[in-house]
């Protein structure tokens, strides 16, 4: 791929896996696609986002998109794409298979936006990006740091705050954390 429309176009037309089949569209994510210093990273497309083909668009969305503006973090600053780029059935968690189908396109994507730090929303993103044996409970909160000095920030996925509020907290704690990193990295958030 020479660029972005390439990459679109390729993985719009993507069948590497089943779930291929059940989409409505192809969910690439959300936000300008150029460099950006943040680049937040989900499970994959639920129902709203699979029928308006944008990342983070329903409920869950909505809330990432509260706390960043709480945050004070504007959305040049981010990126926010997905593992899996169709959303599988009764929104469940992709398969292994699925994610590996898939892994290609989130490579091209940190590689074209070229992120300072990834946010891990959840423990399919982390097991994705960290390592496949993870659990969300155990390194939310933690910096990561990867080959080639990209720093990961794992956390809840605003779909699991919203279905247990006790995480709330632990998430903008997390959230707080990622914005401090930027402003420390010289990021004009």
């Amino acid at each position: 791929m020479n660029s972005w429309n390439d990459f679109i176009r390729e993985c719009t037309a993507c069948k590497r896996c089943g779930l291929y089949s059940g989409r409505q569209n192809v969910v690439i994510g959300r936000g300008n696609p150029k460099p950006v210093p943040l680049l937040f990273v989900g499970e994959g497309p639920g129902e709203q986002e699979d029928i308006q083909g944008e990342a983070f668009v329903g409920r869950a969305g909505k809330l990432l998109d509260l706390l960043l503006e709480a945050l004070r973090i504007d959305a040049d600053c981010y990126y926010i794409a997905n593992v899996v780029k169709c959303r599988p059935p009764q929104n469940r968690v992709p398969t292994r298979e699925e994610m590996e189908a898939c892994l290609p396109w989130l490579r091209y994507q940190v590689k074209a936006l070229k992120p300072s730090v990834i946010v891990c929303l959840g423990s399919t993103a982390a097991r994705a990006i960290i390592d496949d044996e993870v659990k969300i409970t155990q390194i939310r909160g933690t910096w990561i740091e990867l080959k080639g000095g990209l720093v990961v920030m794992p956390t809840y996925h605003p779909a699991a705050v919203l279905r247990d509020t006790r995480k709330r907290e632990d998430f903008f704690l997390d959230m707080k954390k990622v914005r401090s990193r930027l402003i420390e990295m010289g990021v004009n958030t």
